[in-house]
Order: structure tokens, then C-alpha cells, then sequence
């Protein structure tokens, strides 16, 4: 059976955090020492049922606490697939989904923030070295977050960008100790221009030069902290500045090829973490003996309940399937030195899309099971409703990006679906 037709059929070997294909040669697959992986997946479900316990302070604190952020750090987590070089794991992406799906059923927001710093870790490799030498050898642990909204703009001033701006949905800036932007270059206040657009360039500065202002206040993932951020007319060297969408990677290795379609997958992950945990939290509803009103049975005998229940958990096996599936071929590719922002890229937003649709479905269908109760705000599946439909707001969930897969599949040239050269 070819390789994309096995997507959906084909189930993850989540429970032991190794990838379904078997290993490629350690000197090859440039691997992290054996069962480093699954050591770590191992702690971090050892953790879950704390985090979830803190799901409460969590949303109303409209943040991830500091304390579970510099557990997870020293952990390692968030730097689990940058090189040895600087202080990182060097793990491979099937081996970090499971990582990501673990915490986001844990805590929607946890595995949200786990995702968005180890995203804005692999995207600091385009920066140039001497900046990424100044991040993690000074602290391998580093916490960076970041915005990739072209809120900025700079004029080019005696070697330096002097940077103004206001960025939005900078998740977990508030426990980052580096916090990244994106502006466009200007000149006399205008965008300078070129054949793909106005020209713009990404840079990282101490979390202390931001401003961070008290604008998240959102219907879901609210402890996500996804706050604005903000600088006034800051400095910074024309060689700290580097393109994110087109420079070449500053590392050896898997990460020399494109790296935006692994954030496809992760994003996917969060989203079968997210109803991973609203099928474990019906399951504990359904195990305390509720009975809905004039119900003839308690919610855990009803036939129609477990038949459903049965059908929702075969939807969530495929999107854990195709999530994990998926980023083993993009290591693959990644290793083989072929991975790209165009029909990789396509093709990693064609299946976010879908799994971000199908836990969708997994999550209502939850929430419809649970009765009544579900509607009340102590309640983890409202919650859980509310973080499936934020997350799928963003980009890399969208469903109008199936065009671009499909019309690579129709033969046309494939084009990078965020800049759409």
C-alpha cells in the first residue's frame, strides 16, 4: 500500500514513545542516546495527573504558572529536537508528538505552551549562529517564544534595524526569556519592496526589552497567556536579523531542510491531546454512576452511549494515526535532506486540517455524552470544547488550505502555502 494511503490506517505506537517504522542507523538518523525518548515521556505522564489537577488555577490564572514551566524545561522538553551542539536532546519529531499530545491531555493550555516553545526553539535555527551561541549556551533550557506576525516595521539605521511595534498572540511570553518578532523594512516610512513583497526580517531580543500587555482575555486555550507585546524604536544589529521563511539553517542536520512542516504536525498533536483528555474526562464522568434525568440507566450502560463512545474513539485513533504517521515520513524526509515548504508543507497542513476537524468532532461528541453538567463552567469538557475551537483558529488548522494539497495532488506546481510563491 503506498505511503499516503497508509495515513489513516495506520496506529502510532503512542504507549511506548517509539516511532511504528523501526529505527534508521543511529550514524544516519543522528538519534539521542537509546531510550532517552521514552524516559522522558515517561516523566512527563508522570506529571499529568498533577497538571490536570491545576487545569482550574490554570484558566483563571490565564496562564501556565511558572513552577510547571521550569519543571518541563529542566526536564528538557523544550529543547527536545535541537542539536547536541547547543545544549539539546537531538530527538526526532515522532518521537516529541507523543510528548505534545501527552501534556495537551493533560492541560489544553500546558500542551499548547510545550508546542509553541519547542516550535520557537527550531525556528531560532535560521537565526545566525553567534545568536544562537548568545541563547543556548548560555542556557540550554531557554524558554523563547514569539510572534510571526509582520506587526513590526524598522528603518535601517548605521548597521542597525531600529524596531517599532505591536505584536499579537505571543503565547507564553510571560515565561520566556527570549521573546522573537517579525518586522518589515522600511525607508522613509514606506515598505521596501521586492519581487515576493515587502521585504521583512525576524530577530530575538531578552524577554526584558518587550513590553507585554494584558490583552488576552480569550473563550479558549485561556491559560495560554497569548498576550501582545510591544517595543518603541529598539536598536537591533543588522547581522542579529535573519529570514525565517527563506534563510538557510545555521545547524547541521535534519534541521538544514524545512522545518515549518513539522509545526504542522505538532499543532496536530496538541489537538488529539486536546480530546484525548475529553474522552478520558467523559470516561471518569461515565465512572461515577451518573445517570441522566429519566434515563433508564447510568450514562457507562447506556447502549447508545457506548456505541458512541466506541465511534469517537475510533476518530481519535485515526488523528493520533495520521499525526504520528505523518511526522515520522517528515523526519524521513527531513534525514533524506528532501523535506520542503511546499508540497511537505501542503501536505502537513492537509492533515492538521483534518485531525483539528476530527477532534473536533471527537470533543463535541463528548460534551454531548457528558449531559447537562457539561454545560457548567467546573466542568473539564466545556473547557475542553472551548480549547478545540480556539486551536482550531489557527493558521496551520485552518480547513481552507486543502486547496493547496489538493491541487498538488491535480499536478499543479506546488507552492509554499504561506507565502504562496
Amino acid at each position: 500500500m503506498p505511503a499516503r494511503c497508509r495515513l489513516l490506517f495506520k496506529e502510532a505506537l503512542l504507549v511506548t514513545g517509539k516511532t511504528a517504522r523501526g529505527r534508521i542507523d543511529a550514524s544516519i538518523s543522528r538519534e539521542a542516546p537509546a531510550g532517552e525518548a521514552a524516559r522522558l515521556l515517561a516523566a512527563l505522564r508522570d506529571l499529568a495527573p498533577e497538571f490536570t489537577a491545576r487545569s482550574k488555577e490554570i484558566e483563571e490564572g490565564r496562564r501556565v504558572p511558572s513552577d510547571i514551566a521550569d519543571k518541563l524545561r529542566h526536564l528538557g522538553l523544550f529543547r527536545t529536537m535541537m542539536p547536541r551542539s547547543l545544549g539539546g536532546l537531538e530527538l526526532n519529531a515522532a518521537e516529541v508528538a507523543p510528548m505534545i499530545e501527552t501534556m495537551a491531555a493533560a492541560d489544553s493550555s500546558i500542551g499548547w505552551m510545550t508546542m509553541i516553545y519547542i516550535t520557537s526553539a527550531i525556528f531560532t535555527t535560521r537565526a545566525p549562529r553567534a545568536v544562537l551561541e548568545r541563547i543556548f549556551l548560555q542556557d540550554p533550557d531557554a524558554i523563547l517564544a514569539g510572534s510571526g506576525a509582520p506587526a513590526g516595521q524598522a528603518e535601517k539605521i548605521n548597521g542597525s534595524y531600529r524596531v517599532s511595534g505591536r505584536w499579537p498572540f505571543v503565547s507564553g511570553c510571560q515565561n520566556a526569556q527570549w521573546i522573537g518578532g517579525h518586522f518589515v523594512i522600511c525607508k522613509d516610512g514606506q515598505p521596501v519592496m521586492s519581487e515576493q513583497g515587502p521585504q521583512s526580517r525576524f530577530f530575538v531580543l531578552p524577554a526584558d526589552r518587550w513590553q507585554i500587555e494584558d490583552t488576552w482575555r480569550a473563550s479558549g486555550l485561556t491559560g495560554t497567556g497569548s498576550h501582545h507585546v510591544a517595543l518603541e524604536n529598539v536598536e537591533v544589529p543588522e547581522q542579529d536579523v535573519f529570514d525565517l521563511f527563506q534563510g538557510k539553517s545555521s545547524v547541521p542536520g535534519p534541521l538544514e531542510t524545512a522545518i515549518f512542516p513539522f509545526s504542522a504536525s505538532f499543532h496536530a498533536a496538541v489537538a488529539v491531546g486536546i480530546a484525548a483528555g475529553a474522552t478520558a474526562e467523559l470516561a471518569a464522568v461515565a465512572g461515577s454512576g451518573r445517570r441522566q434525568l429519566f434515563a433508564a440507566t447510568d450514562i457507562k450502560d447506556s447502549p447508545i452511549v457506548q456505541h458512541e463512545f466506541g465511534r469517537l474513539n475510533a476518530v481519535l485513533r485515526a488523528a493520533r494515526a495520521l499525526t504520528q504517521t505523518q511526522a515520522e515520513d517528515q523526519w524521513r524526509r527531513a534525514l533524506e535532506g528532501t523535506l520542503d515548504n511546499k508540497a511537505d508543507l501542503a501536505e502537513g497542513l492537509q492533515g492538521s486540517a483534518w485531525v483539528h476537524a476530527a477532534c473536533t468532532e471527537v470533543v463535541s461528541g463528548c460534551y454531548t455524552l457528558g449531559g447537562s453538567s457539561s454545560i457548567m463552567n467546573t466542568s473539564p469538557l466545556q473547557r475542553r470544547l472551548r480549547d478545540i475551537h480556539a486551536a482550531r483558529q489557527h493558521f496551520f488548522a485552518q480547513e481552507r488550505l486543502y486547496g493547496a494539497a489538493g491541487k498538488n495532488a491535480l499536478g499543479f506546481p506546488p507552492v509554499d502555502p504561506i507565502s504562496g510563491q
